[in-house]
C-alpha cells in the first residue's frame, strides 16, 4: 500500500480505468462509442506502465508525518488564506440566496457578482487541509474542518464537498504514524458520508431520474436511486466523450473560454454541443481538447495532466514545504475527478496554483518565529568552552 501511495499515476491511471469501466457497465454502447472508452483506457494504461519503470515518487511517508508547519510563516500566511476564504464563504451566503434552503436550482445562479465571489469561496476545499497542518488552537482547527465541508453542502456543490472530503482523508493518510495501520474505519466512514450527501444532493438539484433518456444497462436500472447517481456522476463523463468522438464534432470555443479569464462561459448545458441528454452535459478533462483538436488534442491533455501530476510531486521533495502540498492536494485530486470534468486546465485553478507558488516567496519577508530575530550575545570564552564540553 506504501509503495502505491507513492506511485503519482495512481491518483490518474485507476480513476480513469475505473470510470471507463464503470461506463460500461452502466450504458448499453454502441461499437463507435466504444472507441471513446478505448482510447481513454490505452492512455492511461500507457501512463501507468511508464510511471512504473519512471522514478518519480512521492517522498517517504514518513517525511510527511515530522513535518510540522504550525508556528512558521508558511503557516501563518496559509492561515490568512483560510480566514479570506471563510469571509468570501460567509458573503456568498449572506448576499445570496441558499441553495439548499431557498430552491436547489440556485446554486447554478451566478448572477449579481456571484461569480466572482465563487472564485475564491471555491476554494473552501482548502480549510481542513490548513486546519490540521497549522492551527495551534483546537478550536480554530475544528471552526476551519467544519466550514470546508459545511459550505459546499448549504450550497450544493458536490465537486467541492468531494475536493474537501479527499484532501482531507488524504492528509489522515500521508501523516499517519508509520507504526500503526491505516485508518480504514475513518476512510470508509468518510467515503460513505461523502457518497451518501453527494447522492442527496444529486437528487435536490437534478430530481428523479426518469426524465433522463440515455441507453441505460439493466445494471443501471436495477440498482437503487442513490447508486443509480453515483453511476451517473461517474460515467456520464466518458459517455459524452465517446459521444462527441463518435459524432467528429468540433467547436475549439468552450477549451477558449476555460483557459482565457473571463473570455466566455465554459457551461456547455444549452449550447450546440450535440450531447445524447442535454441536462447530463459533463465529459471529462480531456473533453475540451477533443473538440477542439480531434483524438490527437485528448492524447496530448492526458500526457499534460501527468505532467503536472510528475510536477506536483517534484516540488514535495526534499522536505515537504506547506504550499507544495497544497498544490499536490490539489493536483492529484483533478487527476482522480478528470473522468468526470475540466478542472485543471481552467484558469482558476492556474490562480490557486500560482498563489501557492506567490506566498512561500512572501513567506521570506516575514520574521521567523522559531529563530531569534537578533543573534544571540557570544558568551565568554571560557563560558564557551564549559558549554562545548558539557555538550560533547
Amino acid at each position: 500500500m506504501k509503495r502505491l501511495l507513492r506511485l503519482p499515476s495512481i491518483w490518474l491511471g485507476p480513476p480513469i480505468l475505473l470510470a471507463c469501466g464503470l461506463t460500461w457497465l452502466t450504458y448499453d454502447l454502441s461499437a463507435d462509442y466504444l472507441q471513446g472508452l478505448l482510447l481513454l483506457a490505452v492512455l492511461a494504461a500507457a501512463i501507468i506502465l511508464f510511471d512504473v519503470q519512471a522514478g518519480v515518487r512521492l517522498p517517504e511517508l514518513a517525511r510527511f508525518r515530522v513535518r510540522h508547519y504550525a508556528g512558521t510563516r508558511e503557516a501563518f500566511l496559509a492561515l490568512a488564506l483560510a480566514g479570506l476564504i471563510v469571509v468570501f464563504c460567509l458573503l456568498d451566503l449572506a448576499l445570496f440566496p441558499i441553495p439548499l434552503f431557498d430552491k436547489p436550482s440556485a446554486y447554478a445562479s451566478m448572477d449579481g457578482g456571484r461569480a466572482h465571489i465563487r472564485h475564491v469561496s471555491d476554494m473552501c476545499w482548502v480549510l481542513p487541509p490548513i486546519g490540521l497542518l497549522c492551527a495551534r488552537s483546537r478550536r480554530l482547527r475544528i471552526a476551519l474542518i467544519a466550514i470546508g465541508f459545511v459550505f459546499p453542502v448549504l450550497v450544493i456543490d458536490r465537486n467541492r464537498l468531494f475536493a474537501t472530503f479527499f484532501s482531507f482523508g488524504l492528509v489522515l493518510v500521508l501523516r499517519r504514524d508509520e507504526a500503526r495501520p491505516l485508518p480504514w474505519r475513518t476512510l470508509l466512514g468518510l467515503a460513505l458520508a461523502g457518497s451518501s450527501i453527494f447522492s442527496i444532493l444529486g437528487m435536490l438539484r437534478s430530481g428523479p431520474l426518469e426524465h433522463i433518456t440515455l441507453p441505460f444497462s439493466a445494471t443501471y436500472h436495477a440498482a437503487p436511486q442513490g447508486i443509480k447517481w453515483l453511476l451517473l456522476y461517474a460515467s456520464a463523463g466518458p459517455y459524452n466523450f465517446s459521444a462527441i468522438l463518435a459524432k467528429g464534432y468540433r467547436n475549439a470555443d468552450f477549451l477558449i473560454n476555460q483557459l482565457v479569464p473571463l473570455h466566455g462561459s465554459v457551461a456547455t448545458a444549452g449550447t450546440g454541443i450535440p450531447l445524447d441528454a442535454p441536462n447530463i452535459n459533463v465529459g471529462t478533462e480531456f473533453f475540451p481538447f477533443l473538440m477542439a483538436f480531434g483524438p490527437f488534442g485528448a492524447a496530448l491533455a492526458v500526457f499534460a495532466l501527468y505532467a503536472m501530476l510528475l510536477w506536483s510531486v517534484q516540488r514535495l521533495r526534499p522536505a515537504v514545504p506547506l504550499f507544495s502540498l497544497l498544490i499536490f492536494l490539489r493536483v492529484a485530486y483533478v487527476c482522480v475527478m478528470s473522468p468526470f470534468g475540466p478542472q485543471a486546465f481552467t484558469w482558476t485553478n492556474a490562480g490557486f496554483i500560482g498563489i501557492c507558488l506567490l506566498l512561500p516567496a512572501m513567506a521570506t519577508w516575514l520574521p521567523n518565529r522559531r529563530v531569534p530575530a537578533v543573534a544571540p550575545t557570544p558568551s565568554p570564552p571560557s563560558l564557551q568552552r564549559v558549554a562545548d564540553h558539557g555538550t560533547r
